[in-house]
């Protein structure tokens, strides 16, 4: 009667353990198990990730990522390796990464303490902060000029949370229209739905310059905060990061990613040969030496 209690038992362990989730692997093994790594893009993130006209995406991110997914192949000695790619907005990037449909983010997205909570950052690659896109003819100079009017922004973004922040401490009783992405957030002002777009300065300047008519906008507004993009990977994985951050600080002592940046941000860019003029800041230029990941505060 014991022996047959024991093997009950230990046969209802079993079925227990066979239940429970198994140990998620590091990113590298998943990745040299499968011979395939998965990274993301966004389609309209001028000029870090976006469609120019073509079937791929295009940017200063998607370079980022190229050099990342080299760095892989050789560690893992896969010159073979598969690179499948797929699309994420701002609602659905966290989360697709954290259940790995997706391995990594290299775009438009902010490094904060909320969502260092779920995901890791690596180096950042470039500072940013919330501003305004507006028709010329709606006459928006300041945030004071949107009291009592609708403004778009991108749901799940940090801009959203910003512009609806600042408009509940200026009580300005704003009304709020969201996109699903960049392209869509554009739409609801180009067809006056809002009078103002809230998004990071350097996505407006890109929407802007592939804009239907790019001389009919604006960006306007000073920097509500800045912050911090970086490439994003999952939580308590250090050997990829090491990876990532390795690569990234490769690029910067070496030169290449001021190049790249000089690709993308001030020479002419497809579709359009638009040339967005845009300096590489202080911050931005100071973090080449000291390779901070230090998230917004």
């Amino acid at each position: 009667m014991k022996t047959k209690k024991l093997m009950t038992t230990a046969l209802i362990s079993a079925g227990l353990a066979c239940t429970l989730p198994a140990v998620a692997a590091s990113t590298l093994e998943k990745v040299a198990a499968s011979n395939k790594i998965t990274v993301s893009y966004r389609e309209a993130a001028v000029p870090f990730s976006y469609f120019p006209g073509t079937d791929k995406a295009v940017g200063f991110s998607v370079d980022l990522t190229n050099a990342i997914v080299d760095d892989v192949r050789k560690k893992l000695k896969k010159p073979n390796l598969e690179v499948a790619t797929i699309p994420v907005t701002s609602q659905n990037r966290i989360l697709l990464l954290v259940d790995g449909t997706y391995d990594l983010e290299c775009g438009s997205t902010t490094n904060n303490a909320a969502r260092g909570k779920d995901v890791a950052f690596a180096i950042s690659h470039f500072y940013a902060g919330t501003r305004l896109l507006a028709k010329k003819t709606a006459h928006i100079t300041s945030y004071a000029d949107l009291a009592k009017k609708t403004v778009a922004s991108t749901a799940g973004s940090t801009n959203e949370k910003v512009i609806r922040q600042y408009n509940a401490d200026n009580h300005l009783d704003m009304q709020f229209v969201l996109g699903k992405d960049y392209g869509d957030a554009l739409q609801l002002v180009e067809s006056d739905q809002a009078v103002a777009l809230a998004l990071d300065d350097i996505l407006l300047f890109g929407l802007k310059a592939n804009a239907k008519n790019p001389d009919s906008f604006e960006v306007v507004g000073d920097a509500l905060q800045v912050e911090p993009y970086g490439c994003m990977l999952r939580k308590d994985d250090p050997e990829f990061k090491k990876l990532v951050d390795g690569t990234l600080a490769r690029l910067m002592k070496s030169g290449e990613f001021t190049r790249l940046y000089n690709k993308w941000f001030e020479s002419p860019i497809p579709p359009k040969g638009m040339n967005l003029n845009m300096p590489m800041g202080a911050q931005l230029k100071a973090n080449l030496s000291a390779l901070s990941d230090k998230p917004a505060q």
